[in-house]
């Protein structure tokens, strides 16, 4: 909204709460979800030449400036091919796009609401713990029994994170020591549990869960196909879901007005008459929801079972997601989609040419930093301070 439209607008407009929460809302730059994510990757992209050209210790050696340059362009090319040329590539692709996407709508829920939820691991272990028992516990029906495991995921996640949001809403403790502590009291517990007669395998001393059963396990997107490798399956449907689910909630609900009010300005929602407590604590629930969803499609669709370390490090990569997203619904499915496709398209950039797929990190890292950095965005690409910045903003440790 132009300052023209919002002074034209009559003085009890003005004055009144809702009108102020809504004039502040209007003022976030929205083009920045696109505009600064891609620059972000192109950015990445121009460092990542470098950083291919200074690896090859051998051609530098040489001074073979053509065979370098041949490297680099066989490397960019080898992610894109690896990631969508074929079935596989992009069964690969939505594999690892699945739990990115729903960890990063766990984040992005927290960052609108202006906390930082770092605690997807966690929230992540629970959530599959929940769904694997359901899953090797029942034998069928699956039309019963699928629903069943992935509604136990979303509550044992939304369980697992209502804990930060009381803490952070009735005692004060920061939802970022609250989020990494819960993490590590997760991973002990999920270890105990899977050395219980209760999850543990019989006849295995180290701690892995019983096998989902056959009618427990998410069907197969291309199950049609005949082809046992392809290991997609509903799971990516149930992230887009959720995606769209999100959107909704931001766009369309009051609880959804209300979490951005509390995110763009704590004491205008406060003075507006929302409950910034009961916001904190029902923002980290859906959170919990989302990422015990990433755990459940892991534990029923990708693996089948459940080991002390099956989310991976999902939980903090779901955070550069949120963040090349700007915590936007859209943007949060096209930043996982590309994380999840460079992902799959790094293994066949390190098997073509040689280039580890540790450049993937450094791509990813990149990324993040540029986005996490609007003045240096302004500086390069000479933006004005305002456009430049529209991240989102926390808090702080006092709050």
């Amino acid at each position: 909204m132009t300052d023209t439209a919002i002074d034209s607008s009559n003085g009890n407009d003005r004055d009144e709460p809702e009108g102020v929460i809504r004039r502040i809302l209007d003022r976030i730059d929205t083009t920045n979800a696109v505009v600064f994510p891609l620059l972000a990757f192109f950015s990445a992209l121009v460092i990542g030449v470098f950083v291919i050209a200074l690896s090859d210790i051998d051609k530098l050696r040489e001074g073979d400036v053509g065979g370098i340059l041949t490297t680099i362009k066989d490397a960019y090319l080898a992610l894109p091919d690896g990631a969508f040329n074929g079935w596989r590539p992009i069964n690969e692709t939505i594999v690892a796009t699945t739990p990115l996407l729903l960890a990063g709508l766990a984040v992005a829920i927290t960052f609108r609401a202006g906390l930082f939820n770092i605690g997807g691991t966690g929230q992540m272990l629970m959530g599959g713990m929940g769904a694997v028992y359901v899953g090797f516990s029942m034998d069928g029906p699956g039309f019963i029994q699928i629903p069943l495991g992935v509604l136990a995921g979303m509550v044992m996640g939304m369980a697992w994170g209502i804990i930060p949001g009381l803490l952070k809403a009735r005692a004060g403790v920061h939802e970022v020591i609250a989020t990494i502590m819960l993490n590590f009291i997760a991973g002990s517990l999920v270890l105990w549990l899977l050395k219980t007669d209760m999850f543990g395998r019989e006849g295995r001393n180290d701690p892995i869960s019983k096998l989902v059963t056959p009618e427990g396990q998410l069907p197969r997107l291309f199950g049609f196909l005949d082809r046992p490798e392809l290991r997609a399956h509903i799971g990516f449907l149930i992230a887009l879901s959720a995606a769209a689910f999100f959107w909704w909630l931001l766009e369309r609900t009051t609880l959804g007005f209300e979490i951005r009010a509390q995110g763009a300005n704590s004491h205008a929602a406060r003075y507006a008459g929302m409950k910034p407590g009961m916001l904190i604590i029902t923002s980290f629930a859906i959170a919990g929801g989302f990422a015990g969803l990433a755990g459940a499609s892991e534990v029923l669709g990708t693996q089948g079972r459940a080991t002390q370390g099956f989310a991976g490090d999902i939980g903090f990569d779901a955070i550069a997601v949120a963040l090349l997203g700007r915590s936007t619904p859209t943007g949060t499915v096209l930043a996982a989609f590309l994380f999840g496709a460079l992902q799959a398209g790094g293994q066949k950039m390190q098997v073509d040419t040689g280039v580890p797929i540790d450049l993937v990190l450094i791509l990813r890292a990149l990324i993040v930093l540029f986005i996490a950095a609007p003045l240096l965005m302004k500086a390069i690409f000479r933006f004005s301070a305002e456009a430049a910045d529209s991240g989102p903003s926390f808090g702080g440790w006092g709050a």
